[in-house]
C-alpha cells in the first residue's frame, strides 16, 4: 500500500496499463474523466478538489491489481451518491457491471429514517448484500474507507471517533475475514490513533526506544537461518516482520500484559518455494533453537477461514529472548497480504475464475443473503454479522475429522445447525470429546463433537433461542416455530400489536388500515398481514416496532393538530386580551390548564409526579397532547426541548378530593421498629400509601421508598415534617421515578 503517498491520476492509469490491454486501460481513463467532470465543483473538508479522493481509491485498487471494471468503479464510486448521475447513466456510459459495483457502495440517501443508527444499519445491510453477490463491492468499499481514514485529520473530533469506532467494528474485521492484511493493519492502527491517542503514541515511543538493538538482533538471526537453509539447498527469502501498533495494544489490554512482556515484537518471516520446504525450514529452526511449548501453529495443514496459510513457531533465540518465526510459500504470502483480492486479481485479461475450494471457503459469506431474507430489522442484521463474522473463532471437529469454524462462545446446538438444519431440529443431546455435555456447553478449539438426534424429537425448545449464539442457529429455530405454530403465532402477534397500539392511546380499528399495514409490510418486507403478525408471535420482530410504524402518520397528524390548536388559541387570546371579562375555561381532570387554551388533552407526567403548588411546565408530546412536568424535571430541561415547552398553571384552588402520587425516599439508622414508626407517622397525617419498599446496607443505613397519595405541596410538607421528627431518621426527600 502506498500509505500517505498521494498518487496522481496519471500514475494510477499508468499502473493500470502495466497489466491491462489498451482498450481496458482506455475505459479506466474514461472513468477518471467522467468522475472528474461530475465532481468538478466539489471539495473535501481539507479544501482539496473532491476528485483527489476517487483517484486515491482507484490507486489502492490498482495496487491490488484488480480488474478494469473494479478500477473504473473506484473512480466512479461517489458519483451516484454525491452528484446528479444515476445508475442508468453509468450503465449507458460504461456497462451494467460497473453500474452494479458503484450501486453496491452507494448509500441510501433518498430514504428517510427515524434515527441515524437505523440509517447506518440499512446502508451496511445494502453493502453486505451487494458484496455477497459480488465480492468486488467490498474491495471498493475497503479502499474508500482506507483513504477516508488516511485523511481523517481534517474532520471534527467527534466525527473522527465515530468513524474510527465503525472502522474497528465493521471494516477492519471484514478486511481480516477476507484475508487482506495490508488494509486491515492500516485501518486498525489509524483508528487507534484517534480513539486512544495516548496509548497509541505511548506504544510508538516504546517501540522506538530499542529499535536499533532489536534490528541488530533480527539481522543476526536472519544470517544464521540463511546459513542453515543454504546447507540443505533450499531457496528462501528471509526478512524481519514488523509488529503493528494495534496488535500490541490489544495484547496489552485484553491479555493485561506490559510492553516488555510481548515477545513477538521480534519476528522473522521465511518465504520458500514449496510446502515441503516449509517443513524442512521448520525442522532447521527447531534444531537451532529450542521451541516454546504450545507456541507452534500449523496453518498450512489447517488454513484459517480467511484462506491464510503459514507455519508459526516461537523459539528461545540466541540471546535467550523469545523469537517468533513464520514460514510460508510465496503463494501463501500473496494470499496473506491480499487475501480474497489475490483470487480476484486481474490476470492475462480475465478475472481468475474462483475454484471450488475457494468458493467453499467463502460459504460463510453466501449466508449473508440467507440472513438478509430472514431478518427484517437492519440493526439486528448488522449485529448478527458482528457476532458471526467478526468475532474470534473456534475450530471444532466431527468424529470423522471434518473441521467446522464457529464464533467463540458457541455451543453444541450452534454446531448442530451449522452441519444441517434437520440435525439441529432433531438434537436431543451432545458429546464433546467422548463425554456427555449440556446443550449450553461452551466449545473450545480442538473439541470433537458428536450430536445425538432422535426422529421422535418434538423439535426445538423456545429456550434454545437463549442458548444458541450464532445467527444461523437462531434463525433456523425461529423458522421452525414459524412453520409449526403459524396460526397460534398469528393470533398471539395480533393481540400483542393491538395492545401496543392501545398503549399509544389509539383504537386498533382506526390504526389497522390497509394503507398503514401496507407501509409496514413494505418496510419490513413481509408478504402479507398474517406474516407480519406471525413474526411478532415467534419473536422475529417486536410488537413495539410494528405499532410504532403503524401509528407513525397518526401521531404526526395529532402533533400538527395540537400545535395548530395552540397557535390559534394563543392568537385568539392576543386579540381578546383587552376584554375585561375573561372567557370561562373548563376545568381539566388533571387540575392543570394551558394558559389561554382550552379543550386540550392534558396529563400529568409520571416521571416527576407534579402536584398542586409545584412550579410546572407543559411539553407538547407526539400525539398525546400536553404532558405536565415539574420545572426542574431533567426530562424537559434539555436545550433541544425548549421549543416544545409552553406555559401551564394549576387551578386557583386545589381540589381536596383529588389525590396525586408522590415518591419520597427516607434514610435513617436501621434499628428495630423504624419502618413501623414511619408507617404510623404517615397514617397519623391521614395519608394513604400506594407502595412501600426498603433496603439496608452493611453500614446499618436504612433506605425506605414510599409512594404517597396527597392533595398538594402543603400536604406533602406536613407529612415530611412529621416523618423527620422520628428518632434516627436522617432525611426525607422527594425523588423522580
Amino acid at each position: 500500500m502506498a500509505g500517505n503517498q498521494i498518487l496522481s491520476s496519471e500514475k494510477v492509469i499508468q499502473m493500470a496499463g502495466e497489466y491491462m490491454e489498451k482498450d481496458e486501460k482506455d475505459m479506466v481513463e474514461r472513468a477518471y474523466l467522467f468522475a472528474k467532470q461530475a465532481h468538478q465543483d466539489q471539495y473535501r473538508k481539507s479544501g482539496e478538489p473532491y476528485i483527489i479522493h476517487p483517484v486515491q481509491v482507484a490507486g489502492i485498487l490498482v495496487e491490488l491489481k484488480m480488474d478494469p471494471e473494479t478500477i473504473a468503479a473506484g473512480f466512479l464510486h461517489d458519483v451516484v451518491e454525491d452528484t446528479d448521475i444515476t445508475k442508468n447513466d453509468l450503465a449507458e456510459a460504461f456497462n451494467d457491471e460497473v453500474a452494479m459495483l458503484v450501486d453496491g457502495v452507494t448509500k441510501l440517501k433518498q430514504i428517510k429514517y427515524e434515527s441515524k443508527a437505523e440509517e447506518q444499519a440499512e446502508n451496511h445491510r445494502k453493502m453486505f448484500v451487494a458484496m455477497a453477490r459480488d465480492m468486488r463491492v467490498i474491495l471498493i468499499k475497503l479502499a474508500d474507507r482506507l483513504h477516508n481514514m488516511r485523511t481523517l485529520k481534517h474532520m471534527p473530533p467527534e466525527k473522527q471517533r465515530k468513524t474510527s469506532k465503525e472502522t474497528l467494528e465493521i471494516f477492519a474485521p471484514l478486511a481480516h475475514r477476507l484475508g487482506i492484511s495490508t488494509i486491515k493493519w492500516e485501518l486498525e492502527d489509524t483508528a487507534l490513533r484517534y480513539l486512544n491517542p495516548q496509548q497509541y503514541y505511548r506504544i510508538v515511543n516504546l517501540m522506538k526506544q530499542k529499535r536499533a538493538e532489536r534490528e541488530k538482533y533480527i539481522q543476526e538471526v536472519m544470517v544464521e537461518i540463511e546459513n542453515q537453509v543454504n546447507d540443505i539447498y533450499v531457496t528462501a527469502d528471509i526478512s524481519g516482520r514488523p509488529k503493528h501498533i494495534y496488535s500490541i495494544y490489544k495484547k496489552m489490554t485484553v491479555q493485561n500484559k506490559q510492553f516488555n512482556e510481548i515477545y513477538d515484537l521480534l519476528a522473522v518471516r521465511v518465504i520458500v518455494d514449496s510446502i515441503k520446504d516449509c517443513y524442512a525450514v521448520l525442522g532447521i529452526i527447531h534444531t537451532c533453537w529450542k521451541p516454546m511449548p504450545g507456541r507452534f501453529k500449523d496453518y498450512v495443514a489447517m488454513p484459517k477461514a480467511n484462506m491464510y496459510q503459514s507455519l508459526h513457531t516461537t523459539v528461545i533465540g540466541p540471546t535467550g529472548d523469545p523469537l517468533e518465526v513464520q514460514i510460508r510459500t510465496s503463494e501463501m504470502h500473496k494470499i496473506a497480504e491480499y487475501g480474497i483480492a489475490a483470487h480476484w486479481a486481474y490476470k492475462e485479461g480475465n478475472i481468475e475464475a474462483p475454484n471450488e475450494t475457494f468458493e467453499k471457503k467463502l460459504t460463510w459469506f453466501r449466508e449473508i443473503l440467507e440472513w438478509q431474507n430472514e431478518t427484517s430489522d437492519a440493526e439486528e442484521f448488522v449485529e448478527s454479522l458482528k457476532m458471526d463474522l467478526f468475532s474470534d473463532m473456534v475450530f471444532v471437529f466431527t468424529p470423522k475429522g471434518d473441521v467446522y469454524e464457529l464464533p467463540r462462545g458457541s455451543v453444541p446446538l450452534d454446531f448442530a445447525y451449522r452441519v444441517h438444519t434437520e440435525i439441529g431440529n432433531k438434537t436431543i443431546g451432545a458429546k464433546v470429546n467422548g463425554k456427555m455435555v449440556t446443550l449450553d456447553h461452551k466449545l473450545k478449539t480442538g473439541d470433537i463433537i458428536e450430536i445425538m438426534t432422535s426422529k421422535h424429537s418434538y423439535g426445538p425448545s423456545q429456550d434454545w433461542l437463549k442458548i444458541t449464539q450464532t445467527s444461523k442457529a437462531k434463525n433456523k429455530i425461529r423458522q421452525f416455530f414459524k412453520k409449526q405454530r403459524r396460526e397460534e403465532n398469528v393470533t398471539k402477534g395480533k393481540e400483542a400489536v393491538e395492545k401496543e397500539i392501545r398503549g399509544h392511546d389509539l383504537e386498533p380499528k382506526k390504526v389497522l388500515t390497509v394503507e398503514n399495514i401496507q407501509r409496514v409490510l413494505d418496510k419490513f418486507t413481509f408478504a402479507n398481514e398474517e406474516d407480519m403478525y406471525a413474526a411478532v408471535g415467534y419473536n422475529g420482530i417486536t410488537a413495539a416496532q410494528i405499532a410504532t410504524r403503524l401509528t407513525e402518520k397518526i401521531r404526526q397528524k395529532q402533533e400538527m393538530e395540537t400545535k395548530q390548536h395552540l397557535e390559534e388559541a394563543v392568537a385568539n387570546t392576543n386579540i381578546n386580551s383587552s376584554s375585561s371579562t375573561p372567557e370561562p375555561r373548563r376545568k381539566k381532570d388533571s387540575g392543570v390548564t394551558v394558559k389561554g387554551v382550552d379543550n386540550l388533552l392534558v396529563r400529568l407526567s409520571k416521571c416527576c409526579n407534579p402536584v398542586p403548588g409545584d412550579n410546572i411546565v407543559g411539553y407538547i408530546t407526539k400525539g398525546r397532547g400536553v404532558s405536565v412536568h415539574r420545572s426542574d424535571c431533567p426530562n424537559v430541561t434539555a436545550d433541544d426541548m425548549q421549543d416544545r415547552l409552553l406555559e401551564v398553571e394549576w387551578e386557583m384552588e386545589p381540589d381536596e378530593n383529588k389525590h396525586y402520587n408522590v415518591d419520597i425516599e427516607i434514610t435513617g439508622y436501621d434499628r428495630r421498629g423504624l419502618l413501623n414508626e414511619v408507617l404510623q407517622a404517615v397514617n397519623e397525617a391521614r395519608t394513604n400509601i400506594s407502595q412501600v419498599s426498603g433496603r439496608t446496607d452493611r453500614n446499618k443505613m436504612a433506605v425506605i421508598h414510599m409512594t404517597l397519595s396527597i392533595h398538594h405541596v402543603g400536604h406533602l410538607q406536613k407529612v415530611a415534617e412529621r416523618i423527620k421528627q422520628i428518632p434516627d431518621v436522617y432525611s426525607v426527600r422527594r425523588v423522580l421515578q
